[in-house]
Parts: structure tokens; sequence; C-alpha cells
């Protein structure tokens, strides 16, 4: 039992240094050492794990409990990124914002219409919409993309297309801003849509088959390792668009990229995560796996208070759950 025991305290202690590895990614990029990136996929899982040690030292009253509860205090800020129950906030709305990742509208463009508009949203940012232009109540759509779009009741007083283009035939990242004025106040609308992975169900679903499994895997961390070098340098021109914005920032869309990855600390610096703020329960918004996966963010600057944070299970008109945001604006 005892050499049970020194195994398992092993574990945990490899474990959070795992979870606090992942942690490094607020300061350490992609190019320079990508696999604290990778960790931040696994962080779900690590946390678990971390979690199920800890309650296995209090049941067998171990000291050492207390040292691991102790330190699990670190990474709550990081759970709540996944994972949270705010209380509700005292604001009174008077701004909606969607961000709606459509699977091209594979799964009825007619009822992607039908759910927007009975939303009555202010703003909707629609990422995969594979160029169309959606017919919906009271909203305007400027400019025409092939990847992203953004629809507002408001006036666009300004439009640039931040990347659209191709390092190569695997490229399909976009993001753009709207500056928008909205109550007679202006702000800068980032709609954005990361370089995705491409993964299928059959190359991430093992079978236990060792050998196949193994190449399996393989496959996947040299899809990601580029990817992620990517995000960087994509990270890098939507973090430029930020910090020399005249206006405050409202970025939203689909990052490709979990929480306490580089691409969320990176460009959720100096802004307020929607979700972390006033969500509750899971953030997870891709469905499509059997896994926890939060990749559709809303970030605001300091002055768009969020009031209310939905990710709306209720339709299933993509691989995606739109993502339902309130916020109080002076």
């Amino acid at each position: 039992m005892k050499i049970f025991r020194i195994i398992l305290l092993i574990v945990h202690l490899a474990t959070l240094f795992l979870l606090l590895s992942v942690l490094l990614n607020a300061y350490i990029p992609p190019k320079v050492f990508p696999w604290f990136n990778l960790l931040s996929l696994g962080f779900p899982v690590l946390m678990i794990g971390y979690v199920l040690l800890t309650f296995f030292w209090i049941f067998s009253w171990k000291k050492r409990a207390f040292v691991f509860i102790f330190l699990g205090l670190f990474l709550l800020n990081p759970v709540k990124r996944w994972v949270n129950y705010s209380t509700d906030s005292k604001e009174i709305a008077n701004l909606k914002i969607i961000s709606f990742n459509v699977k091209g509208g594979k799964l009825g463009i007619e009822n992607i219409q039908e759910y927007i508009n009975q939303q009555n949203a202010d703003v909707v940012l629609l990422q995969e919409d594979a160029g169309r232009k959606y017919q919906f109540k009271d909203l305007e759509k400027d400019h025409l993309t092939p990847v992203i779009s953004t629809y507002s009741k408001y006036k666009t007083i300004a439009h640039k297309e931040l990347f659209a283009g191709m390092y190569n035939e695997e490229f399909n990242a976009y993001s753009e801003y709207s500056d928008i004025e909205i109550k007679g106040k202006k702000y800068r609308i980032i709609n954005t849509y990361l370089q995705p992975f491409k993964f299928e169900k059959s190359m991430v679903k093992l079978n236990g088959n060792s050998e196949e499994d193994e190449q399996k895997v393989k496959d996947i961390v040299k899809r990601l390792i580029p990817t992620f070098k990517m995000h960087q340098e994509q990270v890098d021109i939507i973090r430029k668009s930020i910090d020399e914005s005249p206006y405050p920032v409202i970025l939203a869309g689909d990052l490709n990229s979990v929480p306490n990855s580089y691409e969320y600390y990176h460009l959720g610096k100096g802004l307020k995560d929607a979700f972390f703020e006033v969500g509750k329960g899971s953030g997870t918004s891709f469905h499509d796996y059997k896994f926890p996966i939060r990749i559709d963010f809303i970030f605001t600057s300091a002055s768009v208070k969020p009031v209310t944070y939905q990710v709306d299970r209720s339709v299933k008109l993509s691989d995606h759950f739109p993502v339902v945001a309130t916020f109080k604006i002076d």
C-alpha cells in the first residue's frame, strides 16, 4: 500500500506540474516552445485527475491533502475560464451580441436566420458563413468576405480586413474589424476566425490498435504545432488592432483555441472575458466531439460591462453552439 501511495504522490505532483505549466502560455509563445500550448487542450482532464487525487488524500487522512488543496487555489481562475458560476449582475443591459460559427449553413440556412431573428440582437458575428448574405431582420452587413461577417443594427463608419489571405493552401483564417457607432459612441468590433486545425472525427478517434493509435497521436501533434505557430502570427496582427484602437473594443469569434492557451492570454490581455465575468456552468461551445472544448469567446474593454453570457444549447444548427451575451454600455 505504501508503494501505491508513493506512486500516486508522484503522479499527483506531475499533474500539478503540468497544470502550472499551462499558465506559462501567458509568457512563452508557440514559436519558442509550443508544448505548453498543447497542454492547454488537456487542461480539463488534468484538472479532473488533480481533484480526484486530492480527494484520495482527504479520504486517506493524509496531511498532504491540505498542501494540494492550497496549491489548487492557484488554479481557480484557470478553472473558471472553463466552468464558472458567477452571481447575477445588477447592471441593466442595453447591448446584445451573438457570436456563432454556422458551419457554412450546412444544417439549415433558414433555421439560422429564424434563430437570429428571434434573438433580436444588436450585433451578430458569424464565422464559417461561406460568403452567404443572410437575411436578418433589422441587421445589415456592408462587407462581403468568404469566411466571416459582421451584422449590426447600427452604422458602420469604418471597416478593415486584418488578415484574409493564404500562407499556403491550408490557410483559412480571417479577421476583420468594424468601427460602429452605437448609441452615440464608437466601438471597434473585431470578428475573428483563427486558423482551424481541420480535424475529422476519424482522425482523433482511437480504436484500441496500439500502432494505429500511436500514429494518429503523432499525426495530431504534427497538425497542432504548426497551427499554434500560425496562430501566434495572427494574434500579433489582431493585438496590434486592439492596442491601436481609438475606441473601446469588442473582440469575438471562433479562436480555435481553448482557455489558458497562448491565444487566450494574449488576445484577452487588457480585456474582459465575458464568460469569466458573468458566465454560469460550462463554457463548452464546440460539441462535435465528446470532450469539453470552449473555442468561442467574447472579450470586451472595461467600459463594456458584461451582464449575461449564455452558450445556447437549445439549438443545434452547427457543430458550435451560438454564444449570446448582453452588456451595459454608457
